[in-house]
């Protein structure tokens, strides 16, 4: 199955190489030679090969970075082509065929232009999500949770993002800090290089700040992901719980690359599930077993609501719940499209955010 569904990248990734070598061939026709058109899209095809050799020879985390951006550029130019194409069909009664023509040429680049600084600006403003719960059980007055999952902390993502994001949640007046994994973006390398650790710990709420270990956190460094979170004030649950003031149970799951982890019944088995149980699970492929436990508030992330669309349209149909909030069965269940990116700082159908989350008890006293 891996083999085939490698084969049929390799054939869409082709299929795209034409398509932006045509594009550029039509874009650059009134300047360039027929042989200078060709170079184009030898360049094109070049290019996509030699990156894709250069993943399978693994020359390193540079080329898979520049990888994702090509793919990026080309789904991008598709769109573009498509929409001109479209531009084209409005545009061929009312026009004449040189001035559309140029028109049209314009147009082109400007719109892919266009979509790159749209999806640069998704992945670096965060919007802020408020959502409003009452959960089954006693509480004495109510809870304001501040979530934010999948920092990827890195070279492209780091102490400016944090220092916007503690004035979020200080802004907020959260209750309590969720960082449901990936937080680190493979390694602490560009954390401890940029010196971003004075900026994490501005992370700070009266409850604390509790984190648990997502894929990405859980490459090969989590030890070192470990310590420099703790160092930073972050308690991390790695298939932990912890009774925070008496009165609530916060629960942290790894991620499932960690085969060790055991079954969230297992967590929860001599806890005290009369208090409101907040669970941290990087994925949110365990929520419908998940909503006939205990558990009042599940918090998500890892899907990045597909980053890119129409990734986001596949990510739909993959989990029972992609992205955004439901209430199923026993608990309230949150996933969150995340805080970073993964892979090239830019985000279309999805926007970095963070999600407050505003709880009250069945008995809650209002203060």
């Amino acid at each position: 199955m891996r083999i085939v569904l490698f084969i049929l990248v390799l054939l869409l990734l082709q299929v795209f190489t034409f398509g932006l070598g045509r594009s550029l061939q039509w874009l650059f026709a009134p300047y360039i030679a027929a042989r200078g058109r060709r170079w184009l899209m030898g360049a094109a095809f070049f290019i996509t090969n030699a990156l894709i050799a250069g993943l399978l020879l693994q020359l390193g985390h540079a080329v898979f970075r520049w990888m994702a951006f090509w793919m990026v550029l080309l789904l991008f130019v598709m769109y573009a082509a498509l929409a001109t194409f479209v531009l084209y069909l409005l545009l061929c009664r009312f026009m004449a065929q040189k001035p559309m023509s140029r028109s049209l040429r314009l147009f082109a680049p400007l719109f892919v232009v266009g979509l790159l600084g749209m999806a640069v600006y998704n992945a670096y403003t965060p919007v802020v999500h408020h959502a409003d719960i009452t959960i089954n059980k006693p509480l004495e007055k109510p809870l304001r949770i501040g979530m934010a999952s999948d920092t990827h902390l890195g070279v492209l993502f780091g102490a400016r993002q944090l220092d916007k994001l503690a004035d979020i949640m200080n802004r907020e007046k959260v209750d309590i800090i969720l960082l449901p994994g990936d937080l680190m973006d493979d390694n602490v390398n560009a954390y401890r290089a940029e010196n971003m650790q004075p900026h994490l710990e501005k992370l700070r709420a009266p409850l604390g700040v509790y984190a648990t270990l997502g894929n990405h956190d859980l490459f090969g460094h989590e030890r070192d992901i470990y310590e420099e979170l703790t160092k930073a004030g972050i308690k991390v649950l790695a298939n932990e719980s912890t009774v925070v003031d008496g009165r609530l149970l916060v629960v942290g799951r790894n991620d499932d690359l960690d085969k060790t982890r055991p079954a969230t019944e297992t967590l929860l088995r001599g806890q005290n599930t009369a208090l409101p149980v907040l669970l941290m699970d990087h994925r949110p492929t365990d929520i419908e077993a998940h909503s006939k436990l205990p558990i009042d508030v599940q918090v998500s992330g890892h899907v990045h609501n597909g980053q890119v669309a129409p990734a986001n349209l596949i990510v739909r149909f993959l989990n029972r719940l992609h992205y955004g909030y439901e209430h199923i069965g026993n608990g309230h269940f949150f996933v969150t499209s995340g805080y970073g990116f993964w892979g090239v700082p830019l985000r279309l159908g999805s926007q970095s955010e963070v999600w407050i989350i505003h709880v009250k008890g069945s008995q809650t006293h209002q203060h």
